[in-house]
Formats: C-alpha cells, structure tokens, sequence
C-alpha cells in the first residue's frame, strides 16, 4: 500500500452487542474481543504502523454495572499477564495511558512491570488506553501548566498548544493519522480529543469480535485514498 498511517487509534467497539447477539453474556463479548487485539497488533506490526493505540476502558465506563467493571478488570489483568510474553516475542513496546491509580494495586504493579519487561521494543508501540478520557487529559495538562506558573516556572504567555501538548499523555508520539471506530457508532466519544484534531475519521458496522484482518486492511485502503490537507488547498497539497 502507498500510503500507510503511522499511527492508528482504534475505539473496539460492540463487544456486548456480538455477544448478547448470540444469547451470550457482555463478559463472552469482551474475552472474544481480546482475540481481535491479538490479530490487529499484528497486522498492524506486519504493515509497517508505528504506533497503535485502543481504547480499553475509559474514565466514563465506571458506570456500567458494577460486575461488568469487575470482570472488565480481571479481563485486563489477565490479558495483560498473558500477552506480555507475546508481546516482547514480537518486538512490541507496551504503554498505558490514563489514570491507572484508579486501579487496584495488584493491577498497577502488573502494568508498571508489562511496560518495563517490553521497554526496549521497537516495531510497535501498543498504547492502552486505561481509564482514560480525552478532557481528563486535557485537564491534567493544563493543571501541570498551572503548578508551572503558580511557581513562576513559566509565564503566562508563554504557554502554546506546544506547551500544553508536551504535557499530554502520549508527547513523544505523532498524532493519530487514522481513526478507526467499529460497531457502527459514529462518535468520537472522549477519545484522544487534542491529539485528533485532524486525524482521518473511518467507522465501520463491524462489531469489534468479528473485525478481522480484511476489514483492518479496507480501513488502511480508505485512508491511503484520501488527501490530507491541513488547513491547506488540494493544489498547495498535491
């Protein structure tokens, strides 16, 4: 393919619905779900992005009902401890972003030590998402701005969308070229709000436990057929 995304953010979506669709518990939605993880890493790794980011579980999920958090959390946890061992096979760099202190101890450490086992991977960075939200994000940006100039660190004018980027979750990444939401829902939904001002929005009906590698590879075709402009005219671009 000409042209590939660098770095793709992807909203799985429809865990729940494919199960209950199939007389099934949300629970059998979401293990089926961890099997497409596994297939869209490496299809990813094998076409070249640099960069892939899921959203697992954000900041408003805590009000599902209280036993679909629970056994979202001990999915998580073993996910986790099961797929590191592949993950530093395959060359893979793991990182979590959100507010992990949310989650129990035992999950923390597990995290923090996923992320040094795989620290000196470098075919793929994996970002999860992990009760994260886009203004969350934003937020706890701009209150490490405010710590700077309460400090006298920083001046107010000094502070710009470079600035305040530097103090996102993810500064030392490119901004998603590819946005990718499964399920057939067409929003945004508290995603990386900043970092995909001007990404490349794909949404698909495709509910996230059947999204296989052919429907990955027509998201990646969709993309390459569009012309990015930033701003600019078609002319200044071509």
């Amino acid at each position: 393919m000409d042209k590939m995304p660098e770095h793709v953010a992807i909203i799985m979506d429809g865990n729940g619905r494919w199960a209950q669709q199939r007389g099934k518990a949300r629970h059998a939605g979401h293990r089926a779900g961890v099997e497409t993880v596994r297939r869209v890493i490496e299809t990813c790794g094998q076409q070249g992005v640099r960069v892939l980011t899921l959203f697992a579980f954000s900041s408003e999920n805590w009000q599902r009902p209280k036993t679909e958090v629970k056994m979202l959390m001990e999915l998580f946890f073993t996910a986790l401890n099961r797929e590191v061992r592949r993950m530093k096979k395959r060359n893979v760099r793991l990182r979590i972003i959100g507010d992990i202190s949310a989650f129990s101890d035992k999950l923390q450490k597990l995290i923090i030590e996923s992320e040094k086992t795989t620290a000196d991977n470098d075919c793929l960075l994996l970002q999860v998402a992990a009760n994260y939200g886009g203004r969350w994000d934003i937020t706890q940006a701009a209150r490490k701005l405010a710590e700077q100039v309460e400090q006298g660190e920083l001046k107010v004018d000094q502070i710009t969308e470079e600035t305040l980027a530097q103090h996102l979750s993810c500064p030392d990444v490119p901004e998603p070229d590819l946005f990718i939401r499964t399920g057939g829902e067409k929003r945004i939904s508290n995603f990386l709000l900043w970092q995909c001002a001007y990404t490349e929005l794909y949404f698909c009906e495709t509910l996230w436990p059947d999204f296989d590698q052919e429907d990955l590879l027509a998201a990646f075709r969709d993309y390459a057929g569009r012309q990015r402009r930033f701003g600019r005219v078609a002319e200044q671009v071509s």
